[in-house]
């Protein structure tokens, strides 16, 4: 699912369903990953352990040897040198993508359920434009849980936007344009992040907005940011 949103250059990894997740759940973790752990619960576990065998199994794909994925600066996962990456989870998925570092600047990746946000979530995270673009899509395909498409792009940019920046961006300071139509059946949908503060410099320009594509399948929604060098 997830690789379907990224270019060929990255290796996604993914675990769906309770099988699934079972297989990388169960993978033997590096002994700093499992002093993180002394106080997590059984879900968290589980979770940490699916999603960090996820990206060592992209790491051999790309012919890196496998090792430990901290969390460094505001949780962020800390990469071998020469990689870039993001990694997701969520009830029933788990995901991790890889790409080496003269391919792509940054790359940000996030999955939810496929299902309405909770009571005042939106409000709390949604541009006044925004907003009445939800309205709209929700008219338009109300098969598609829109705010909660409009949140994930949203950690989805924050994942693409920190490795570059170092800084923090709130939900205010990026403006999310969804398209609602894919350009061909079964193909993945658009979206545009205007950077409402001082984007990024990336190979010599200051970066004005982020590109991103999404999609709605097996009960989740998942989105992407790729941030080119060029």
């Amino acid at each position: 699912m997830i690789e379907d949103l990224l270019p060929g250059s990255v290796v996604a990894v993914e675990a769906f369903g309770e099988a699934g997740a079972r297989e990388f759940a169960d993978a033997p973790l590096y002994p700093e990953e499992q002093a993180l752990l002394t106080r997590a619960v059984d879900k968290r576990r589980r979770e940490f352990t699916a999603v960090r065998a996820c990206a060592r199994r992209a790491m051999e794909k790309l012919g890196v040897p496998p090792q430990p994925v901290l969390p460094g600066e505001r949780g962020a996962p800390q990469w071998p040198d020469g990689l870039t990456g993001s990694m997701t989870h969520c009830e029933g998925y788990c995901a991790a993508a890889l790409v080496r570092a003269d391919d792509l600047a940054s790359l940000g990746i996030d999955a939810e359920p496929h299902a309405p946000l909770p009571e005042g979530v939106l409000a709390a995270v949604a541009l006044p434009a925004e907003t009445a673009r939800h309205e709209r899509l929700t008219s338009e395909r109300p098969d598609v849980h829109w705010d909660r498409l409009l949140f994930s792009a949203k950690e989805s940019v924050y994942k693409a936007w920190f490795p570059l920046t170092r800084t923090w961006l709130d939900f205010s300071e990026a403006d999310i344009d969804l398209t609602a139509e894919a350009p061909g059946p079964g193909a993945p949908g658009a979206f545009r992040a205007r950077l409402l503060v001082p984007g990024p410099v990336v190979g010599g320009r200051r970066l004005g907005h982020f590109e991103g594509r999404w999609t709605v399948r097996r009960g989740l929604v998942a989105t992407a940011v790729t941030v080119r060098h060029d």
